[in-house]
């Protein structure tokens, strides 16, 4: 069994689903710190809902003047249901590995640290620094993981030139797509006032569902934007929609609806607010809308990172990788 594969299995043994640890991180820092890595624990968050980050960092020869390349995942996993054999043991069929987080994203997390070991063995003098950050916090609020810790970073002025991701991004191959980008994404809870009443009597009520049907068509018939070489258009999709009490006879006082925006760097967070809400207004809604930021658009050029990453795959798979932001 290879090296990448054991600490694979080790991990998927390891019960971690959000917030839990499960022992993940302990595991992995001791295998780093078996190789010269100085490593810090860092918990955060209520007390109902405490989230481990580990930090682990080996300087190289340069010191301070070398550049810094960091390993970032998460160590939790979703929810267990539906799983047709225990989700912690791991299991090979028909040459897969099956288990919670094999692909997302334990499995890279093994290969990151394999993948240390085995360079700092065959180049014990390297000039630049190999940094790790895992956190418990990933399938679910995701306010006291990476956020919390790239805050703490840089108050230490800690630089980071170069970040690898774990997140599984292939498609068909693997190794045959790199994420250098990402589109941004701002959801949204939109609340639509009506007034209730007794469907007998519709003249006493105001359905917020029928109010809300030809605003709900325009934001999908939408061009919110044309994208870009590096994007795709932004999206616009609703996710959940809710009203009413249950009752077949009574006409709801609030429609409730989720969304999300996917969007790309032709847009912004304001005009994208201020499009959809012109919309609503027009069409005559009483509407309360809550807003969450869950990240800006970026793009990483095809530079030193990816020229490597290039570079390495071509030679381990073959494949002429391609770099995405979708």
């Amino acid at each position: 069994m290879s090296a990448a594969l054991e600490l694979t299995e080790a991990l998927i043994a390891c019960r971690s689903v959000t917030p839990a640890d499960g022992g993940c991180q302990e595991l992995i820092a001791k295998r780093l710190q078996a190789i010269g890595f100085h490593t810090e624990s860092v918990v955060s968050g209520p007390d109902n809902f405490q989230v481990t980050n580990l930090w682990a960092i080996k300087k190289g020869s340069a010191g301070d003047e070398g550049k810094v390349l960091m390993f970032a995942g998460h160590v939790p996993t979703g929810p267990l249901e539906k799983w047709e054999s225990d989700p912690f043991t791991p299991t090979i069929r028909d040459g897969m590995l099956y288990g919670r987080g094999a692909a997302d994203m334990k499995t890279s997390l093994a290969g990151f640290v394999v993948a240390t070991e085995e360079f700092v063995i065959t180049h014990p003098n390297h000039k630049g620094s190999i940094a790790f950050l895992i956190t418990s916090d990933e399938e679910g609020p995701a306010n006291d993981g990476t956020v919390i810790m790239c805050d703490r970073l840089q108050k230490h002025g800690q630089r980071l030139d170069y970040c690898v991701i774990g997140e599984p991004t292939s498609v068909d191959q693997l190794g045959d797509m790199i994420k250098n980008g990402r589109r941004g994404s701002l959801s949204g809870k939109l609340r639509v006032k009506g007034i209730q009443a007794h469907i007998a009597y519709p003249h006493l009520g105001e359905n917020p569902i029928h109010l809300s049907a030809p605003a709900i068509q325009a934001l999908v018939d939408t061009e919110w934007d044309q994208g870009n070489e590096y994007f795709q258009p932004t999206s616009f999709q609703i996710s959940n929609i809710h009203a009413g009490t249950g009752a077949n006879n009574v006409i709801p006082g609030e429609l409730s609806i989720d969304f999300n925006f996917r969007f790309s760097t032709e847009s912004t967070p304001e005009s994208l607010r201020s499009r959809l809400e012109q919309i609503l207004t027009a069409a005559g809604l009483q509407f309360e809308i809550d807003w969450v930021l869950g990240g800006s658009p970026f793009i990483t050029g095809d530079g030193a990172l990816a020229g490597a990453l290039r570079k390495a795959i071509k030679s381990e798979t073959k494949l002429n990788t391609e770099l995405s932001t979708t």
